[in-house]
């Protein structure tokens, strides 16, 4: 795929996948906070994993975000590199952060 090509789809996906992932993390701490549940109910070693894997969700929608942000910092071809990876990047982040995240509430249950 041509350069410019991509880099014009990842920031119109990226726009949607920003949003995805904010309401789903959105959705998931709501229901999660009004049903009573707070993060120091855990464990000690399962309060540090979420809190770890809080803080990697974070970044990762800050990656993702800044992928789908519609500003470029250089040229095309090096927008296509960096919005790429930072796409990549962030949703494997996305998926370990949240994986290890609901893997410490479910044990600390």
């Amino acid at each position: 795929m041509a350069p410019e090509i991509n880099v014009q789809r990842i920031m119109t996906t990226g726009t949607a996948w920003f949003a995805v992932a904010v309401g789903s993390v959105a959705v998931t701490m709501g229901l999660l906070l009004s049903s009573g549940w707070r993060p120091t109910t855990l464990p000690e070693g399962l309060q540090a994993l979420w809190w770890l894997s809080a803080l990697t969700v974070g970044l990762s929608i800050g990656l993702i975000g800044w992928s789908g942000c519609p500003i470029l910092e250089v040229s095309v071809p090096v927008a296509d590199r960096n919005k790429t990876r930072t796409m990549q990047l962030g949703t494997l982040l996305f998926i370990v952060g949240g994986a290890g995240a609901l893997l410490a509430v479910m044990l600390g249950a």
